[in-house]
């Protein structure tokens, strides 16, 4: 559907809680993510993304999205500058998760951000962990942020639905 008022305000309060100028509600945060990346990469390019992620977002990066061209290289989150050393010109993005699920390590946003700008790439955080609530990854030099709402902004599990800031 296109304009339903229950989504679009879904989407409003989103954006909000999060610092963004709009936000686009999905199906999943696994829906989320991957329009956030097939958005802006296609076949040939690839992403950074931290090596410590959510089992579904590590499926989705190590198989799904290298069926389809994409390379996904993995950095170390405890070491920025290992990031770096894997963008090339087809890096499209920086990925990570700003309280990784389930290991709970925390990532170093702002230097993430720092990178990422310096080689003229954004920065996509997941921000489903922790939620606005605790941390607001735009505020801190991320572009896009993704969320599961079907974690804590959703009731913890009563919602099946993600969201692109």
């Amino acid at each position: 559907r296109i304009m339903n008022p229950t989504q679009d305000m879904l989407e409003q309060r989103v954006a909000a809680l999060e610092g963004g100028i709009a936000s686009l509600a999905l199906a999943s945060g696994q829906a989320a993510i991957t329009y956030a990346i097939q958005t802006i990469a296609e076949a040939g390019d690839n992403i950074v993304s931290a090596a410590t992620l959510y089992g579904g977002t590590y499926n989705l990066f190590a198989h799904t999205l290298p069926q389809y061209g994409i390379e996904v290289r993995f950095a170390d989150y405890r070491k920025p500058e290992s990031f770096e050393v894997h963008i090339d010109a087809k890096t499209k993005a920086i990925y990570c998760e700003t309280i990784g699920n389930p290991l709970g390590n925390v990532t170093d946003i702002g230097r993430l951000a720092e990178i990422a700008h310096r080689h003229g790439v954004p920065l996509i955080v997941d921000n489903t962990v922790p939620s606005p609530y605790l941390c607001r990854p735009i505020e801190h030099g991320a572009d896009i942020v993704v969320h599961s709402l079907t974690k804590y902004m959703g009731g913890h599990g009563t919602t099946v639905a993600g969201a692109i800031v």
